[in-house]
């Protein structure tokens, strides 16, 4: 196990993707520990993720402005090691097939917010076996 992880000190970072200000709250209280910072559409992703690089990325499908699959589309490209778990009320498999073809970690329904610490929990197991 690498010793980076191990005994995790450092605060977890993740970036709340959503237009949506009530939201954003709410789904801070489902996040383990960690700093967290806001965005409200995806045009902003790119800047927001390259200033605060942080460890996850919790990304709404449809917003106003740039959606989340395009946004995580360019997030993505300019940022492979961006680890971006999809939090929406579209259940449909194409957008969950969508989501895993451009390199997404996870698909939580925004009705079901309490599956996002397992997955990043397992996220960060998998990190460190590598």
């Amino acid at each position: 196990m690498s010793s980076e992880y191990q005994g995790r000190t450092e605060t977890r970072k993740f970036l709340i993707v959503d237009d949506h200000a009530a939201f954003r709250q709410t789904l801070r209280a489902f996040l383990p520990a960690g700093a967290v910072t806001e965005c409200a559409d995806g045009g902003t992703v790119l800047a927001c993720y390259a200033a605060e690089r942080p460890d996850w990325v919790l990304m709404d499908i449809e917003m106003a402005g740039t959606d989340g699959l395009s946004a995580t589309r360019h997030l993505k490209a300019r940022f492979p090691e961006a680890r971006v778990i999809i939090v929406s009320n579209h259940a449909e498999a194409e957008f969950r097939r969508a989501a895993e073809q451009l390199g997404a970690c996870g698909f939580v329904h925004k009705e079901h917010l309490e599956l996002l610490s397992p997955i990043i929990t397992a996220g960060e197991k998998d990190q460190t076996e590598l």
